[in-house]
């Protein structure tokens, strides 16, 4: 297999976004319509009070063709967290589904911490009305920390496959200090969960279910899975856990993984292989991937420098 890059199709810097959000189209993900594809992908805007973040979720309309914009959602889609929730302080990813008459959206709510800088969990949120609105199940996750994935549950991505719901998510090992003076930096694993309903989870407990190839202090994030033929393919990205935000070659980069029955996964990073672009927008890092079909192709969507800062690009598979 081997994907051909077709370049960056969304930049946030040339539109309008909603609640002073400027700049980051973050893990971009695909709700189908009939004659248009929806882009759902956390923006952010800057909390007056202390200068940080609060990453809202916004989407953009595009043809089929995945050229041409219809429009810019000019209200968030769903309101952070109340005081003291999950998700107060922002939402990273919404991975969205078609269920029934409805839209499932698996959120990853994000809260500060003290002694260390945040901790996150997955939420459900449903739309009635096609995906243009979303409203929680209720105040707190449906998928959170737990006796052996102590911290930073999230990036859920759901798929019903054979009448039962899989979530494919990552689970945090926990937080350290790699050198005496910086911040704390955290390590995390993709783990899995089945499901019934989409609602009630029942984890495979701290099983890592990609093999490392970093090493233990390899973070993996954002897996997205697709059926190619008989098998499941995983896309996912990985990094080393510190020093990656700024130090060449330690960034994200697009990883991958199939499987013939769920619960193996052979790992194989090389088949396809995504590569950067010297001088170009994703020359440094390629991360958050999701991977989605539209008119019988295979695409992947996928952010690139400065973990999306600037927008996302596609690709396309050839097998």
């Amino acid at each position: 297999m081997k994907w051909n890059k077709l370049g960056k199709i969304f930049d946030p810097t040339q539109h309008v976004l909603q609640n002073g959000c400027v700049q980051f189209a973050q893990s971009p993900q695909v709700l189908m319509f009939e004659g248009f594809v929806r882009i759902y992908f956390s923006t952010r805007a800057v909390e007056p009070v202390n200068g940080k973040y609060l990453s809202h979720i916004a989407f953009v309309d595009m043809q089929k063709n995945l050229r041409d914009i219809i429009r810019v959602s000019s209200e968030t889609v769903i309101p952070l967290g109340d005081l003291g929730c999950f998700d107060e302080h922002g939402i990273f990813p919404m991975s969205v589904m078609r269920h029934g008459d409805e839209v499932y959206g698996y959120t990853c709510g994000w809260n500060r911490r003290v002694s260390v800088s945040v901790d996150t969990a997955i939420g459900l949120a449903v739309s009635k009305d096609d995906g243009l609105t979303f409203q929680r199940l209720g105040p707190g996750p449906v998928l959170s920390a737990s006796l052996n994935e102590p911290c930073l549950v999230g990036d859920g991505f759901a798929k019903v496959i054979d009448g039962v719901f899989h979530m494919w998510y990552i689970f945090g090992t926990g937080w350290k200090k790699f050198a005496p003076d910086v911040a704390p930096d955290r390590t995390y694993k993709i783990g899995h969960a089945t499901s019934s309903d989409g609602i009630e989870w029942v984890k495979e407990e701290a099983r890592c279910i990609v093999p490392d190839r970093l090493g233990p202090d390899e973070s993996q994030a954002l897996p997205t899975v697709i059926g190619i033929g008989k098998r499941h393919h995983m896309f996912f990205c990985y990094r080393e856990s510190f020093d990656f935000r700024k130090a060449k070659g330690r960034g994200y980069r697009i990883g991958h993984a199939w499987t013939d029955d769920l619960i193996n996964w052979t790992r194989d990073d090389e088949n396809p292989l995504l590569e950067g672009s010297p001088s170009e927008w994703d020359s440094d890092m390629q991360c958050y991937p999701h991977v989605f079909e539209c008119d019988g192709k295979v695409y992947l969507l996928y952010n690139g420098n400065e973990f999306g800062r600037l927008g996302f690009g596609l690709a396309e598979l050839e097998v």
